[in-house]
């Protein structure tokens, strides 16, 4: 199937195939005489394995790691696992500095009166550059 048909059957637009045809995430579609992309099944299984992998967060040198883990039968799955968990010990340290960022703002917004008044600790916590929760 064309470019196109690859988009529509594995979710992902022409331009991120491209890219990571570019980049050597995928493996090359072979090419018609007039120099078209032609992608088989096993490719469009790549990338919804790439999407999906896109969708939970993983960076493309993860993946790139997991695909090649993925091809590999023989693989250990302690090594996939290894990587979801170091991936997952990164969302959670992300969450929770989200979190502390949501707290420091909602403790700014609720001391804010929202007035016609010029004070404002939102605006003086930004100028003084210090956490506050």
């Amino acid at each position: 199937m064309n470019i196109g048909q690859a988009s529509k059957a594995s979710g992902v637009s022409t331009k991120m195939i491209r890219y990571y045809d570019e980049i050597g995430l995928v493996r090359p579609a072979s090419r018609t005489g007039s120099n078209y992309r032609e992608y088989d099944d096993k490719q469009i299984n790549e990338l919804r394995f790439i999407k999906r992998a896109r969708s939970l967060g993983f960076a493309v040198a993860e993946i790139q790691q997991l695909l090649s883990l993925w091809r590999d039968r023989a693989r250990p799955s302690r090594e996939v696992k290894a990587i979801a968990e170091r991936h997952l010990a990164d969302l959670d340290a992300r969450i929770a500095e989200m979190q502390a960022m949501a707290d420091t703002l909602r403790h700014l917004s609720h001391g804010c009166a929202g007035d016609d008044r010029p004070d404002c600790p939102i605006l003086e916590d930004l100028t003084e550059g210090h956490e506050t929760a």
